[in-house]
Order: structure tokens, then sequence, then C-alpha cells
């Protein structure tokens, strides 16, 4: 049976395409929700992103026909933009009138009275399914890019097998064992027990075809070791130029953007691998947006960029901690990468100045990648051109997420994830061992 899905503003933020995704259903939009995305298009960060391309795609729909009748899908549906319906009164007393979202309600309610169609609420606002739920609106979260696995793909297993099928992986190659349930997907780990010897284990990677050994164990970059197992494991996907993609998730201090930093710092600066190291990270701010802040684009960026920094000031130290006369001949970390940034070997940008590019030769991190929503992760890797690699690392857990349209199975990261996990030329590794300080540790696991 047809359903009249009333949308959210909060839906169309969250993704543009949203229209696309409810069948021979009825898609209505609140006039407020326009005027909503208008008040938002301004915006410099995420949240004005998504509006301008909402407004866009809105755009494009009234080129088809009347967005007050009512637009014709290719789904089937049909949308259109609620101009009526507004009668407030429907309304408990207790509600104020002058609030958006009560207005948004007292059309689901109005509609809900003149119609023979079941009516819900598309919202990803909790507050306002709350609210929906008193009144006896039914609601549901937008749930198309939602991943449904309850526990993210990790990129690892244990596996317990013999010695001599130990000893074949190092001579052509391990067949994977019957034993292993479940599908294996390229790329894909192993931390390898001996059944016969509890003292002995390995590292080995499954190619496609057979498990191998890992070929850059006994490497580093920019001075760094991998040092424990899952950075190991994360550091041979970050050197492999046959991986194109690389995702990384793990808590603070795991070591996520130390490592994709000290990999793209090698392959650029020392090895030519690639011409440029790009550094993006979504700004999601709580107050005035970059725009309102002093300087050229590299000197707004600054205060979101600190991970970058600490990154490089700690891989300075590690290189040069053995001469003696200091590291001060090689200048500070503002130095270094603005020596470089005038080179055009690095860059740092946000998800704004990415729209149109395309990136060849160059190494891209996304950091905080929990903070993009599903569209912003596709729209950033549709970006990369010839012999180009891209690293997204994050955290995905939702005291993590400041983003207020994605949570935990809806954000950017564990969309990309989810989505790249079963390719030749992508891998991810979840880290879990925090390598910061005794203090960082214990704060991770207790807090």
């Amino acid at each position: 049976m047809i359903k009249n899905y009333i949308i959210d503003t909060n839906v169309m933020i969250h993704d543009p395409y949203f229209y696309n995704n409810f069948e021979d259903n009825n898609i209505i939009i609140p006039i407020i929700c326009i005027e909503e995305l208008d008040n938002l298009k301004s915006r410099e960060g995420i949240k004005g992103f998504h509006a301008r391309c909402s407004i866009r795609e809105i755009n494009t729909l009234m080129k088809k026909g009347s967005l007050k009748e009512g637009v014709r899908l290719s789904g089937g549906g049909l949308i259109r933009i609620e101009m009526n319906h507004m009668d407030m009164a429907v309304l408990p007393n207790a509600m104020s009138h002058s609030k958006n979202d009560n207005l948004i309600l007292a059309i689901c309610l109005n509609i809900m009275k003149n119609t023979e169609f079941p009516t819900v609420l598309i919202t990803k606002d909790v507050s306002m399914q709350i609210k929906a739920d008193s009144l006896g609106i039914a609601t549901e979260d937008y749930k198309h890019d939602k991943i449904t696995e309850t526990v993210l793909y990790k990129g690892y297993s244990e596996l317990s097998i013999s010695g001599e099928q130990i000893g074949s992986i190092y001579s052509g190659g391990l067949e994977l064992p019957s034993e292993i349930e479940g599908d294996v997907f390229p790329n894909h780990f192993f931390h390898m027990h001996d059944l016969s010897d509890s003292s002995h284990e390995v590292l080995a990677k499954f190619d496609g075809k057979k498990i191998v050994p890992l070929r850059y164990e006994k490497d580093s970059a920019w001075g760094l070791k991998p040092i424990n197992k899952e950075q190991r494991m994360a550091f041979e996907l970050l050197m492999d130029p046959s991986v194109h993609f690389v995702s990384m998730a793990g808590g603070a201090g795991s070591g996520k953007t130390i490592l994709a930093t000290s990999v793209a710092l090698q392959k650029v600066i020392e090895e030519g691998i690639y011409r440029k190291i790009i550094f993006v990270r979504p700004v999601v701010s709580a107050g005035n947006d970059i725009g309102f802040l002093p300087g050229d684009e590299a000197e707004k960026l600054t205060p979101w960029m600190s991970s970058f920094y600490d990154a490089i000031d700690n891989l300075m130290d590690m290189r040069y901690k053995h001469r003696k006369d200091g590291r001060d001949l090689d200048g500070t970390v503002e130095e270094f990468i603005d020596m470089f940034r005038q080179k055009g070997i690095l860059e740092t940008k946000t998800f704004n100045y990415m729209r149109g590019r395309t990136l060849s030769k160059a190494l891209v991190i996304v950091d905080e990648a929990q903070q993009t929503t599903p569209h912003l992760a596709k729209l950033m890797l549709t970006r990369a051109g010839h012999d180009s690699k891209f690293v997204f690392v994050g955290d995905p857990s939702d005291n993590q997420i400041d983003n207020v349209y994605v949570d935990s199975r809806s954000n950017g990261l564990v969309y990309a994830i989810e989505k790249m996990k079963m390719h030749q030329i992508t891998g991810h590794v979840t880290l879990k061992q925090v390598e910061r300080s005794p203090l960082a540790k214990l704060a991770e696991k207790s807090m």
C-alpha cells in the first residue's frame, strides 16, 4: 500500500539524494524545511555543504514539473512540497507554535486527518521522534545508508593451524583452510597460532587467492615502525601501492593518524611515489564557521588540523632524536608544513574545497572520517584520479561523533568500510590497542 513519507530537514542534510529511496510512495517536504535549507546554505561546514547540495537536487526536480502539484519520480513515487495543513491548533497547548519542528509535527497530524494513506515522519532527530510518538505520529529513522551489521568488520581474524601449514605460507602461499567460516575478502589478515607450539605465531594476509606473508613487516616509514599487530596490518595496507583505499578505525591513541602521516611523508617526500599529500578534515563546529576566522584558507583551517600537526611533530622528534645538534636546523612543524605547502607537496583542505577536483598521484588522508555522511564519503572517493591512494581514519563510536546527522551506524567511515571491504584494491583494519601514555590508556579503557 502506498504511504505518505514526510521528510524532516535533517534527512535532506544527511542525504541530498533521499528522494531516490522511497519506491512508489508519496514524498512530502514541508515548506518550512526549504526555509531551513535556505538558512543553512551559507554555512561553510558539512551542514552548509549538504544544504546547498539538497537545494540543487530540489531545483533539478522542479525543472521536471510542479513541486506544488507533485513531480513523478523514476521509482514511481511522487514528491511534492507541502504548502498547506499548517494549522497549529492540533498541537497540545504546551507545544510552542514558534518552533519549526512543531510546525512539521502539526503538518503530519493535519495530513493524517485528511488522507487515506498511512503517514510516516522520516527524521534523524531523536527528540523529534519522541515528540511525534507522544502525538501518535508514526516515525522512522532514515535507514537507506545505515549499516545493518551489528559488528563492524575489523579486517582480521585469529586462526589456529599446524606448523606445516604456517610453513607453506612462506613457500608459495596457503590455500584458505576449510575451518575458516564465512567470507574472506582480499587483504584480510590472519593472526596465525601454531597448534603444536603456543609460542609460534605469525601475521599473514589473504591476497585474494592464497594466504601469504606480509611484505613490509620489517620496514619503517619516516622513522616510524608499527609496534603492535594491528598497526603492522594497517602499515602493510598503507605501504602497498596496489591498495588504493585504506580505512582505519580505532580509539584515541591507537596510532591511526600518525601511521597514515608517516607513510604519506615516506611515499611523497622520500620515495616520490605520489606527488602530494592532501590532508582533509570535515569541519563540524559548534560556533561560527571558518569564514568568520581571520586569514587565508590554510590559516582558517589550522584549528582543525591539530592532529596532523601533532603527528608531524612526533615524527620529527623520532626522525631526528639521534642528532647531537638537535632538530632545530629543520625548523618548527609550522615552518616544515609551510615549506612543503609552498612547493605544492602538501595541502590541507576541508570537504568544501574538494568538489569538482580530480586528485591524481596524490595520497589523501581523511581524518575524523566518522564525522562525514555516506554522501560525503562517496563524494571524496569519487575524486580519486590515476595513481592516487585514499586513507580514511576515525573512531566511529557514538561518543566521538559531533555531527548530529550521523551515528555509529550511519556515518561515512562505517559506510565506506562496509561497502568497500570486498574489493582487491581496498583494505581495512580496526586498531584496538592504545599506544599513548599510561594515562591515555587508562582513560580509553575506563571512561
